[in-house]
């Protein structure tokens, strides 16, 4: 039997210099990115390897390391991130990715954060 499920990670945050402005990609902000995963799980619950699923710290580090490029547009960042998921684990056969950046810098409003939410399937 082949049984499916997700894997998440939820809420990363990092510092990063996304953004329109200059001085946001000079001093950069703080981000939060939460990406869900689906595959396969058969493999990894009969043998108990990690061989048989995706690693969330493998997943971490694609995040951070598309994280650490600046970029204008957090969707353009978001793609990225996909990008570098699919070609890394072709067992993935769908996702979603949200990058939210806090506390982003709109004069005369206070909010939490803006942010794109970007999915696939294969």
């Amino acid at each position: 039997m082949e049984i499916t499920g997700t894997i998440e990670v939820n809420a990363l945050r990092v510092h990063s210099c996304h953004g329109v402005g200059g001085q946001e990609r000079l001093v950069g902000n703080d981000f939060e990115v939460s990406l869900s995963v689906e595959c396969s799980m058969s493999d990894a619950m009969s043998s108990d390897n990690l061989d048989g699923t995706v690693s969330y710290a493998d997943l971490v580090d694609i995040i951070k390391g598309e994280m650490s490029v600046p970029s204008m547009l957090i969707e353009h960042v978001a793609r990225r991130i996909i990008d570098a998921v699919t070609v890394g684990f072709p067992q993935i056969t769908a996702g979603r990715v949200t990058v939210a950046k806090l506390l982003p810098p709109i004069p005369g409003c206070q909010l939490d954060n803006a942010a794109v939410t970007l999915r696939w399937r294969r």
